[in-house]
C-alpha cells in the first residue's frame, strides 16, 4: 500500500478524493493553478504544489508540470479524478516512469479503449455483443454510401476518438450522408485531433445504460450495478436512474456479465464504466443490448453508484 497520493485535479472530485485518502491514513498532495491556491480542495490537503497559471493548458493539462509536482512532493501515487488527463495514456505512462502508481488502468488499456473501432473489435473477440458498424473514410463518398446502405438507414456517424457527442450525427437517408461526414470529421479533428469516423446501425428507441465495474491487479472484476442515462439533451446526461426502471432481470444479469467480461478481456484495473445501448420493443421494454464504449476512469456519475451501494 502506498503512503501518499497526489490528486491531479481540482474542485469537487479533488475534495472527495482528499477526504477518502485522509480516512485511509494517506498523505494528501494537492496541485493547484494560480487561480485555485485558496480553493477548498487545497485546504483539505497536507501539501499543495503550485503547477502554473489559471488556464488549464498551462497547469492541470500540463504533463511536465504535474510530473515535476510528483517528484517535488515525493508522491507515491497519482489519482487523476475525471476530466483533464484522466483518460490520457501518455500521462499514465509518465506517472509510472516517474516512479509513482497511476490510480487507474494501465496506459495500453486507456489507449485501446479510447478508440471506438479498436474497443469494439476487442469486445467482439471477448464475446460481448457489439453494434454493427464499419470504419468510414469521409473522403470516400461512394464507399461510405455503400457501407451505410449495407447497414441500413438510419445510421450514426461517429468519431473514432473521444466522446461527449462531438463528431456524431444521425443520418436518415443517403442524401444527408455527405454533409454529416464532413461535419463530423471537422468536429472530430478540432476536438480530438483525429478525423477518423465509423458508421454504426442506429437504434431509434434506445436505452442508454452504464455498468460500473471495478478490477484489481489479480484479474478479479466486479460490477457495482447499473445507471440508466437515457434522459439526455444534446448528448449530455440530464437525469440518471439506478436501478434502471423496467429492465427485465434476465437482461440485467446478462448486461452485468458482459460488462465484467469486457473489463476482464482487456485486463482492466481500477474503476471504469461500460456503456451499453438497449433496443426497446413496442411497449418500451429493453429487448437486447450492445456494447457502445468503455470509459477508462472514475466518472462524474460516481455519486449515483455510491448512493445505491
Amino acid at each position: 500500500m502506498f503512503a501518499s497520493v497526489l490528486i491531479a485535479n481540482r474542485g469537487e472530485i479533488a475534495g472527495r478524493i482528499a477526504r477518502t485518502a485522509r480516512r485511509l491514513g494517506l498523505r494528501v498532495i494537492a496541485v493547484h493553478s494560480a487561480a485555485d491556491r485558496d480553493a477548498p480542495f487545497v485546504r483539505l490537503a497536507d501539501t499543495a504544489v503550485d503547477i502554473g497559471p489559471a488556464p488549464a493548458a498551462g497547469s492541470y493539462l500540463s504533463i511536465p508540470r504535474l510530473i515535476d509536482a510528483i517528484r517535488l512532493s515525493a508522491a507515491d501515487a497519482v489519482h487523476p479524478g475525471y476530466g483533464f488527463l484522466a483518460e490520457n495514456a501518455a500521462f499514465a505512462e509518465a506517472v509510472v516512469a516517474a516512479g509513482a502508481v497511476f490510480v487507474g488502468p494501465p496506459a495500453p488499456v486507456i489507449r485501446a479503449m479510447g478508440m471506438k473501432d479498436e474497443a469494439k473489435a476487442l469486445m467482439a473477440l471477448a464475446g460481448v455483443p457489439v453494434l454493427d458498424g464499419v470504419a468510414c473514410d469521409p473522403r470516400d463518398a461512394a464507399g461510405a454510401d455503400a457501407a451505410a446502405a449495407a447497414l441500413g438507414y438510419p445510421v450514426m456517424v461517429k468519431a473514432v476518438a473521444g466522446g461527449g457527442g462531438k463528431g456524431m450525427r444521425r443520418v436518415a437517408s443517403a442524401s444527408g450522408l455527405p454533409d454529416a461526414l464532413a461535419a463530423c470529421a471537422r468536429e472530430a479533428e478540432a476536438a480530438f485531433g483525429d478525423p477518423r469516423l465509423i458508421l454504426e446501425r442506429c437504434i431509434d428507441r434506445p436505452r442508454h445504460i452504464e455498468v460500473q465495474v471495478f478490477a484489481d491487479r489479480h484479474g478479479n472484476v466486479v460490477h457495482l450495478h447499473e445507471r440508466d442515462c437515457s434522459l439526455q439533451r444534446r448528448h449530455q446526461k440530464v437525469i440518471e436512474e439506478a436501478p434502471a426502471p423496467n429492465l427485465p432481470p434476465t437482461l440485467r444479469a446478462a448486461m452485468f456479465e458482459a460488462a465484467v467480461a469486457a473489463a476482464r478481456a482487456v485486463r482492466y484495473e481500477g474503476a471504469g464504466t461500460v456503456e451499453l445501448i438497449c433496443a426497446c420493443d413496442a411497449a418500451g421494454t429493453p429487448a437486447d443490448f450492445r456494447f457502445l464504449e468503455m470509459n477508462t476512469r472514475l466518472q462524474v456519475e460516481h455519486p449515483v453508484t455510491e448512493a445505491i451501494t
